[in-house]
């Protein structure tokens, strides 16, 4: 071997070795945007079918502000912990006869045979710095939602 090679291996090493590195960060994070994502979606899902059928925690007054936040409560439950991680904030909308969306009245969430939407806007940080450089403020905005329809409650 000339003298001129020996450091070779080692360069080349190096190299590919930060183009894996860099690859399984990318695969990783975007693992973990997926299945915050996808966690979310089934804790709204949850938090609907909880919001529709009318019910509340039975210790307080059954307002449909208590069920709006019994709804909340059961998606954050149901999170596993990535409702706060994520920034959420929910918001709670219904469909009007002619088919628009607009945003539920305060104190409500939704009449008795009413479709509701619950929405959660969330800004879920990445965990490598690599991967930051291609988000907005590094961070993963998205949203989930979720339709129902109310019962007769």
């Amino acid at each position: 071997m000339k003298k001129k090679e020996q450091g070779a291996t080692s360069v080349e090493f190096a190299l590919t070795s930060m183009i894996f590195l860099l690859s399984f960060l990318a695969v990783f994070d975007f693992s973990y945007l997926f299945l915050v994502n996808l966690t979310l979606q089934h804790a709204v899902r949850e938090g609907a079918r909880y919001a529709v059928t009318g019910q509340f925690d039975p210790a307080t007054p059954g307002s449909a502000q208590d069920r709006c936040d019994a709804a909340i409560e059961q998606i954050k439950e149901q999170s596993m912990g990535f409702f706060e991680k994520a920034a959420s904030v929910v918001v709670f909308k219904t469909v009007n006869a002619d088919g628009s969306i607009t945003p539920v009245p305060a104190n409500s969430c939704g009449a008795a045979n009413q479709i509701i939407v619950i929405t959660v806007n969330c800004q879920l940080p990445l965990i490598s710095p690599f991967m930051r450089a291609f988000f907005t403020d590094g961070k993963y905005v998205f949203s989930v939602s979720s339709t129902m329809k109310n019962e007769a409650f």
